[in-house]
């Protein structure tokens, strides 16, 4: 049985949001993902398979869809993000456990999210967690430099204030957490993948982000 975390020196608590603070096996990235096609295929003319290679190919080399649409189509952000704006949330639901473990963290909880403002509060008053929240640091306010841009981690810290040795952060994408590990954070990988991961800059592996917290050995109130 593999031992609680101890994240006793951790007071600043780093969320991703999508597909980390709802289970993957929601669906609900599933109709992002169709959206997003669409709208690429829109854009470029492309079929179908062909958008949906391109808008792979500008997810890794850019670290997110809409900067290589903003740099190679004039694509502006704010029609981007509209795309979303009216998702159904309906796949989303309610996580008693979940948010009892947030509850029990000490000091700031933040949400850390490529995603934009609306989406993100959306996403969070669906779950029932926005009131466990301090702030949203949101794509916009990276000034379009998204995770895994060091540049979104310095405008991350800068704005809050973040000390990464007592920082954790907490991610569905392996590739996001490496330079949150090379600041000196700790990091959580969350989803199914997580516990076949081998890459040395996660510290933490869990299918499940409830019980990991649940279990997790945390500073006592003061």
């Amino acid at each position: 049985m593999t031992e609680p975390a101890d994240l006793r020196h951790v007071d600043t608590w780093l969320f991703d949001l999508d597909n980390t603070l709802y289970p993957a096996e929601s669906g609900f990235m599933g109709e992002i993902e169709r959206r997003m096609t669409a709208f690429v295929q829109k854009v470029t003319g492309l079929p179908r398979d062909d958008a949906y290679r391109l808008q792979k190919d500008y997810l890794r080399e850019h670290g997110l869809t809409l900067i290589g649409l903003m740099k190679h189509h004039g694509v502006e952000p704010a029609e981007f993000h509209a795309l979303f704006h009216d998702l159904s949330l309906e796949a989303l639901a309610h996580d008693p456990e979940l948010l009892a473990a947030l509850e029990r963290l000490p000091g700031r909880r933040l949400i850390f999210t490529n995603a934009d403002d609306v989406h993100a509060e959306r996403v969070l008053a669906r779950l029932g967690l926005a009131d466990l929240f301090d702030d949203v640091f949101h794509i916009g306010l990276t000034d379009y430099r998204p995770k895994p841009d060091p540049a979104a981690f310095a405008a991350m810290n800068a704005a809050h204030g973040i000390a990464p040795a007592t920082a954790a952060f907490f991610e569905d994408s392996e590739r996001n957490l490496a330079p949150a590990a090379e600041l000196g954070m700790t990091t959580v990988l969350v989803g199914p993948h997580a516990p076949a991961s081998a890459a040395p800059f996660v510290h933490h592996r869990t299918a499940r982000l409830a019980p990991f917290l649940a279990a997790a050995q945390v500073k006592e109130a003061a």
